[in-house]
């Protein structure tokens, strides 16, 4: 250890200087340049300026003209804003107000102030709503803050529902509509909300906007649309004088008349949108405690899982079936015994209803749903495998048996092919077997 040389670190040091460097700003003092902005002059030191921002450091270290001057004109800057990010420079604070957050974002990325430009972009998706995210959108779009517009456009798909009801959208230009109603990922319940939203948008300004219908409706998937709902589209006053629009029309009508041609019918047209396909649910199964009772669901617009309901126990081997929009969880096992109780869970309401049980106790069963009536086919009660069927009739909400199969089975599945169900089954009372039967 040399005790002839010692290093000392003053830590107040930069607050210290910077306090009196805007000290000596507000007080016009050592001032070399002076921005000016509309009727607005802004004393300032060229040094200050330069570390925070890469505009100006660029600007008085170059071999440029602004370079050599006392004056610099700030064209096409707010002067208040200017104002503040000049203080901001000073202290490393400056106040966002939602009333001048866009001057602000403009002048902070004209002026390459990295930090501001992310505090208000932060700040404006906190204040994204159904009435400015399409504003806020467009916005971002034209200052090139590329994480504010994939914030805003998300938040424009998400609550697409709620933004057709703004004054935003009946004010967009054709440009905006036509990329909006192309977008596979607008959250919508189906084609006929799309269409709905489209009309609103052309009757705001009928005489300038119905011409822009044939090359808009082509991004709508009419052959998806209710059959009852296209046939009424057709004789629609801003669609019926359009011979394209009708020929758009006459292909989605095709599409339900011929269901035989739909594999050579096939365009842009009839690919859904991802709202619109359903839900895939993963229900319970075995994980690292032996019997996981979560209920997830996968949302195939942001291609993401996310636990949605958690089941009142835990079920192994248990049957699953959607039967008028809920998600039936039927029999199983609990781990000591085989159960014959049924769950029902409400998607919309994120509920839970205990339904009738069965007669039997089953695990590994087959549930599907053919032609209205809920069936549970086989399993095993914990004692022996079964070869009864048991229907859930969902108006008289009672269970009933059937014609039993000819064939004990357990751990069967049972789907719906063609109105007819088909079984696989890999267990019968005395051997391991793979098979398939087909029965009306």
């Amino acid at each position: 250890l040399n005790l002839s040389e010692c290093m000392f670190t003053a830590l107040s040091h930069a607050d210290v200087t910077f306090r009196k460097m805007e000290g000596y700003l507000r007080s016009r003092q050592l001032c070399d340049i002076i921005l000016v902005a509309g009727d607005r002059r802004i004393p300032a030191h060229r040094l200050v300026l330069s570390s925070v921002s890469d505009y100006f450091a660029a600007m008085f270290t170059s071999d440029v003209r602004e370079a050599k001057q006392d004056e610099v004109k700030m064209e096409g800057v707010d002067p208040d804003a200017l104002w503040v990010l000049v203080q901001y420079a000073y202290t490393g604070r400056l106040e966002l107000r939602e009333d001048t957050i866009e001057s602000l974002l403009s002048a902070s990325c004209l002026l390459q102030l990295s930090s501001v430009v992310q505090a208000c972009c932060s700040f404006l998706m906190k204040q994204l709503h159904p009435s400015n995210c399409l504003g806020i959108r467009s916005y971002a779009d034209a200052q090139g803050c590329h994480d504010l517009q994939r914030a805003a456009h998300a938040y424009t798909m998400d609550h697409f529902l709620e933004v057709v009801g703004s004054q935003e959208f009946l004010l967009l230009p054709v440009e905006e509509m036509e990329r909006l109603i192309t977008s596979d990922d607008i959250n919508v319940p189906d084609e006929e909300t799309v269409v709905t939203s489209l009309l609103t948008w052309v009757r705001h300004d009928a005489p300038t906007r119905q011409h822009h219908l044939p090359l808009l409706l082509a991004h709508i998937r009419l052959p998806l649309l209710q059959p009852q709902f296209l046939a009424d589209l057709e004789s629609n006053a801003l669609l019926r004088d359009s011979v394209e629009c009708q020929r758009l029309l006459m292909e989605g009508m095709k599409y339900h008349l011929l269901p035989q041609r739909r594999p050579l019918l096939q365009s842009p047209r009839t690919h859904p949108r991802k709202a619109t396909v359903g839900a895939m649910f993963a229900v319970g199964g075995m994980d690292a405690t032996k019997g996981a009772t979560s209920i997830e669901q996968y949302c195939l617009r942001r291609d993401t899982w996310r636990q949605v309901a958690t089941m009142s126990g835990r079920r192994l081997q248990f049957g699953v079936a959607v039967l008028d929009g809920r998600l039936y969880v039927v029999g199983g096992r609990d781990g000591l015994k085989t159960l014959n109780t049924v769950e029902c869970y409400n998607p919309h309401s994120k509920t839970w209803s205990v339904m009738p049980p069965m007669s039997t106790h089953r695990h590994g069963l087959g549930v599907a749903v053919l032609e209205g009536p809920m069936y549970a086919v086989g399993g095993h009660d914990g004692w022996s495998y079964l070869s009864t069927v048991e229907r859930w009739d969902p108006q008289a909400r009672q269970w009933s048996f059937v014609a039993s199969m000819a064939t004990p089975r357990s751990t069967v599945g049972v789907a719906v092919l063609n109105g007819k169900y088909v079984k696989i089954h890999t267990n019968m009372a005395s051997e391991i077997s793979i098979s398939c039967k087909v029965k009306n």
